[in-house]
């Protein structure tokens, strides 16, 4: 639906929540509480690009909002509508101005048209209804529940009051609505009236009903009457769809359901003619000589008056069903197309709603086994929104029982366990990931590679065929004949034969997975693969690039025997340095990744090499081949191959093709009009600086490489290098082809980890004769979103400074003498940042965050400089408890220092607290010291596995997570090791507004401390150090986001820190920071607030069970439970919480095995906690 004219129609009315404004949502206030931004809202989350628009007319407003979409769809100003409304009471307001009116029942219930009506009963709720013109709907086989054929606003105008409803003009609006409708009056069997239970608007709108439905049919054929608000209660801007969505189940149920909460029909409507009757009990809705039709009313209170006509939908006219094709067979009986690739993808906004959805899927297929599997796959894949957890259910393609298979992975996916056929991963909705074709050279060769493929796939057997036509007029043998190793076919031994088969098999998986949709970017070749690399770019055609192939392996054939190559698990420059005692007989041919490095030369020093290696516990591995191409030994064939292949004639390519020879390569797409006979030539002669050319594709963007070979070759190296590459979360490598596994599975494997990587394949190529089915819904997860209130007064207006630090609220000077106090309140719900910071399992104030305070209170009183601050404490943070924060400032004293203490307390009920815990004290000093040079000149930053890095810190007890895992390269100079260098990046969109120095980007400068002390080390286990002294911090410019940090060990705990903008101007330096072992995670415990009194207790006796009360195993645990003791506390024991005894009783039978079989509730087994809350 993104970029599609779809409109949104939103029924909707302001209430006063937000107003006051919160923690946290500055800036969101005028958005966030408009309710012009809801229609827009929904539009701009979904991408739609139709009206939209908000309706308040009260209690009529989605009703007005359905109208209002029809007659869009009407005008063709959209093509299909999003029509709803929504109420919430975020506060009692209306209850409280309602009431005053006399208009709420006593009971909170609607009694609509009943005698013992007496006032409305507010009721919550959101609805909202798909709507398209009929036409459209059937021929892109939507499902069609009803038909609106008609509808009708007005206005009552000047009337009885503002409030009060106007008959006529109720009458009105129903006799426009009919009209429009083109039916007449006699022929709506129901209507679902705004029957609201008021002892004035009933009767009258009852009378209008009469006086217009009833005055035009007889008792016989009476008018239904009923209202959805006897059941849910008044939704006010939702009540119209509601009562809509009530007639459309009704339409598809034949039922017209009863009317609630009536005693007996009211005296005050005049019920006697017997035209109109009011559904007391439910009806029989049967078909009759016209469709069923139903009516929906919503009067507003502004006098906005609505009025739709709803029918059962036309059966559309049936098309002979299409059968689906059989696959075609070949002589023997085996498919040949169209090939089964099974993808079920599931996908969700979380990892628990994902498990869920799976749930939910593995229900659907068990309770409906007749579902066709491919039709589910293709409705998971083309009518579900796939959202950034990912995950994709293969099965084998030669699977007897495909759907076992499909419904035992779905259930390990719901219980969030690995199985066999399970790909998924998370995908970030920040990277844009480019895809990459990677054409290795030799080495994936086998025996019958890709013959499955030939046999089975449509698409690759063709292209099969277009290279064994080209090829053969250069080589002279059948490429299919060695596909299927036919008798006196040429063996892959040769190198003639196995540079073009692998050329043919190349590009056929190109065009197989372009088949599927999965269009590259960008393309690379390894040696040999850049010629298949140039094909699938649109450099050459395939006559010109089989020639190439053709003839550079025939031209390495002659070189047979004279040549040996080996591959070393060492870096380029490693082997280099081991290659200085063999001159010109060995060098390095490619250099694959950082330390995947091939060389090549004669078969003597190769010899020689390897022993060396192998002397050294090099890993080196020879490579089955006798030639050596990339070195000197290739240039006796310069001029062959400058003049076989001097009439190429290279195109720009459609596709960008990034180089890898030696002395062309470059960051940028090679111009692919230079590659003539000189470049292959250089293809073949130069190294191969594979390694270099795709750290310049990291370096650009994300990058999902799929290596396009019949087995892996570059993967590893290509793992490694991702690895050793910061800030690439979404990148990838993906294989395609596998010896040991059958050809399709694998490649429903690379289709799949190219969906849950975020390249999703063309559903429809997939799935050509599917039908969609109807599919479970989302699986929400539902979270507290409620804003936490500020007081009701601010700062200012309380006669107090407001500062600019977001932890801060209000700042002042005391009256009798200059001291200032600051206070605030840290809210993890809208502080949400700072429970990113953990030590152990409890959310922390980071001690950078005392500093950040402190030097913003230090500011305001003229003092920015932290002579000392020393933390005494943690302050621990609760989940869902605020926490007061006061920092107070003394009198200067003679130098003009104050002392500044940060004191802190949890909870709400201060009385019940145990007070304020002094966490921080120090010195605050005037001016500033010169912020001098760093230490050392920076040092070569190592990018930094950010994932491992912050995982050894998790190990000893810190768990970070963004913003505060920032570290993105670390740079030591192992000839001095206490100095260290660091670069600090704080995540793209964090908030650093009112900050000094944010907590989190000073808190990942002082994390390469941790490094600097052993932790993570593998010798010894770490031991979790956190910082607690800060002496001589100057703060010299605000704002910053990232850092270039040096940090010198003067110490064994104590370290200075320098730091600077990337452009070296400085940001902050401290003189000291002392850290220290913290004595005991154990110690930190979230904070509690006071209990009340409560009901009941529990307490665990040191003694077994009585006799009568024998012990008996739960479950499959063999444990067994004590006896559970419960005292009453009088004061609080009253008939009120009868319930509660009921319940704490039935726990405590169940606990003691009185149950018996066939008399157990409904109760699910608990901790003892929960049956005691």
């Amino acid at each position: 639906m993104v970029g599609s004219e779809t409109g949104v129609f939103v029924g909707a009315w302001s209430q006063q929540y937000g107003g006051d404004g919160s923690d946290g949502a500055e800036g969101y206030a005028m958005t966030g509480t408009s309710t012009s931004v809801a229609s827009g809202r929904v539009a701009y989350a979904l991408g739609l690009q139709g009206p939209a628009i908000t309706v308040d007319t009260a209690c009529s407003s989605s009703l007005v909002a359905a109208h209002l979409a029809c007659q869009s769809l009407r005008n063709g100003e959209c093509g299909l509508a999003l029509a709803g409304g929504v109420t919430v009471m975020t506060t009692p307001a209306v209850f409280t101005e309602f009431s005053r009116q006399r208009g709420l029942a006593a009971d909170g219930r609607c009694k609509a048209f009943a005698a013992a009506a007496d006032g409305t009963g507010w009721g919550e709720g959101a609805a909202v209804l798909v709507l398209e013109r009929l036409g459209d709907a059937h021929r892109n086989n939507h499902p069609v529940l009803a038909v609106i054929a008609g509808s009708a606003i007005n206005q009552d105008g000047a009337s009885n009051g503002l409030t009060a409803p106007n008959g006529p003009a109720q009458q009105r609006v129903i006799t426009q609505a009919v009209a429009n409708a083109g039916i007449g009056l006699d022929e709506v069997d129901v209507v679902e009236a705004h029957g609201t239970g008021t002892t004035l608007g009933d009767p009258i709108e009852a009378g209008a009903l009469i006086a217009t439905y009833g005055a035009a049919r007889g008792p016989e054929h009476p008018l239904w009457l009923g209202s959805i608000k006897s059941n849910i209660g008044h939704t006010q801007a939702a009540a119209g769809v509601a009562g809509m969505i009530k007639m459309i189940a009704a339409l598809n149920h034949d039922t017209l359901p009863v009317t609630r909460n009536v005693d007996r029909p009211s005296p005050h409507i005049d019920w006697s003619a017997g035209t109109v009757r009011l559904l007391t009990e439910a009806v029989p809705w049967p078909l009759a000589d016209h469709p069923r039709t139903a009516a929906v009313s919503s009067f507003g209170i502004s006098g906005t008056n609505a009025h739709l006509i709803l029918r059962q939908a036309p059966t559309p006219v049936a098309e002979p069903a299409q059968p689906r094709p059989a696959a075609a067979r070949t002589e023997d009986g085996a498919e040949v197309g169209p090939p089964r690739l099974p993808l079920w993808p599931v996908s969700a906004r979380t990892r628990a709603a994902l498990c869920a959805q799976a749930d939910r899927l593995h229900q659907l297929l068990v309770c409906h086994p007749d579902l066709d599997l491919t039709d589910v796959a293709y409705s998971l894949a083309s009518t579900r929104t796939h959202h950034p957890y990912r995950a994709v259910v293969t099965v084998p393609a030669d699977s007897t029982d495909p759907r076992a298979e499909l419904v035992a992975a779905l259930e390990a996916l719901s219980a969030d366990q690995p199985h066999p056929q399970l790909v998924h991963n998370h995908q970030r909705a920040t990277s844009a990931a480019k895809t990459v074709f990677v054409f290795p050279g030799q080495g994936g060769q086998y025996p019958g590679m890709a013959a499955q493929l030939y046999g089975r796939h449509p698409t690759f057997s063709a292209a099969i065929d277009e290279c064994d036509q080209a090829l053969g007029a250069c080589t002279g043998w059948s490429v299919r004949a060695v596909l299927r190793g036919e008798p006196g076919a040429p063996s892959l031994d040769r190198v003639d034969v196995v540079q073009p088969m692998l050329f043919a098999v190349m590009v056929s998986l190109a065009r197989t997975l372009i088949s599927y949709g999965i269009e590259p970017d960008a393309v690379i070749g390894h040696s040999q693969g850049e010629i298949a690399a140039a094909y699938v770019a649109g450099v050459f055609t395939l006559e010109q690039a089989a020639k190439i192939v053709a003839l550079r392996s025939a031209a390495l054939a002659e070189l047979s025997g004279a040549g040996a190559m080996a591959s070393v698990l060492l870096a380029a420059d490693d082997v280099d340095a081991r290659l200085q005692s063999y001159g010109d007989a060995l060098a390095v041919a490619a250099v694959n990744g950082p330390t995947h490095t091939i060389i090549s030369g004669g078969p003597e020093a190769m010899a020689r090499f390897i022993a060396d290696c192998e002397a050294d516990n090099v890993q080196i591995r020879s490579i089955t081949v006798d030639y050596a191409s990339h070195c000197a030994q290739v240039e006796p064939l310069r001029e062959r191959l400058l003049d076989e292949l001097a009439g190429l004639t290279p195109k720009p390519g459609r596709i960008a093709l990034h180089s890898t020879v030696h002395g062309v390569m470059s960051d940028q797409p090679l111009d692919t009009t230079t590659m003539t006979a000189d470049y292959w030539y250089a293809n073949v002669r130069q190294p191969v600086r594979f390694y270099d050319s795709i750290k310049h594709l990291l370096a650009a963007a994300e990058q999902v490489f799929v290596e396009v070979s019949p087995h892996p070759v570059l993967a590893p190296a290509l793992a490694d290098i991702l690895a050793g590459t910061a800030g690439r979360p979404g990148s990838a490598v993906i294989p395609t082809l596998h010896r040991e596994r059958p050809d399709l599975d694998t490649l429903t494997a690379t289709l799949a980890r190219l969906h849950v990587h975020g390249q999703s394949p063309a559903w429809p190529a997939l799935y050509p004769h599917a039908r969609q089915v109807e599919l479970p819904t989302y699986p929400f997860q539902h979270h507290r979103y409620w804003l936490t209130p500020r007081s009701g007064t601010d700062a200012a207006g309380l006669g107090l400074d407001q500062p600019q630090h977001p932890l801060l609220g209000a700042i002042t000077t005391l009256a009798d003498r200059d001291e200032v106090i600051a206070t605030g309140r840290v809210v993890l719900g809208s502080q949400a940042w700072l429970a990113a910071h953990r030590v152990g399992d409890v959310v922390v104030l980071p001690a950078t965050g005392f500093v950040d305070l402190v030097l913003g209170v230090g500011d305001y009183v003229g003092c920015p400089v932290i002579d000392e601050l020393v933390l005494h404490t943690p302050l621990v943070l609760a989940e869902h408890t605020p926490t007061d924060i006061q920092i107070s400032v003394a009198d200067a004293d003679g130098a003009g220092r104050r002392s500044v203490n940060v004191h802190a307390r949890t909870g709400t009920d201060h009385r019940a607290e145990a007070g304020w815990v002094l966490h921080a004290s120090g010195t605050l000093r005037p001016g500033q010291t010169a912020a001098g040079e760093p230490p050392v000149p920076a040092l070569p930053a190592t990018a930094v596995d950010v994932q491992r890095f912050y995982q050894q810190l998790a190990d000893c007890g810190l768990h970070y997570d963004p913003p505060f895992c920032s570290v993105r390269g670390i740079g030591l100079q192992p000839g001095d090791p206490d100095h260290i260098y660091a670069e600090v990046a704080l995540p793209a969109g964090t908030d650093i507004t009112g900050y000094g120095m944010h907590p989190a980007l000073l808190d990942a400068a002082l994390h390469p401390i941790a490094a600097a002390l052993g932790a993570g080390a593998d010798a010894e286990p770490a031991v979790l150090r956190l910082p607690f002294v800060f002496s001589g911090v100057t703060l010299y410019a605000t704002a910053a986001t990232r850092l270039q940090v040096w940090l010198t060990r003067t110490g064994d705990d104590t370290f200075t820190l320098y730091a600077s903008d990337p452009a070296g101007a400085p940001v902050i330096r401290i003189d000291t920071v002392v850290v220290r072992v913290l004595p005991d995670m154990a110690t930190l415990s979230a904070p509690r607030q006071r209990r009340r009194r409560s009901l009941v207790c529990g307490s665990w006796p040191g003694r077994p069970c009585p006799p009568l009360l024998p012990q008996r195993p739960i479950g499959r645990t063999g444990r067994s439970l004590p006896k559970i003791s419960m005292r009453c506390r009088p004061a609080c024991a009253t008939a009120r919480y009868a319930p509660i005894w009921t319940r704490c009783g039935h726990a405590r039978r169940w606990c003691c095995g009185r149950w018996r079989p066939g008399n157990v509730p409904a109760m699910t087994p608990m901790p003892y906690r929960a049956f005691m809350g």
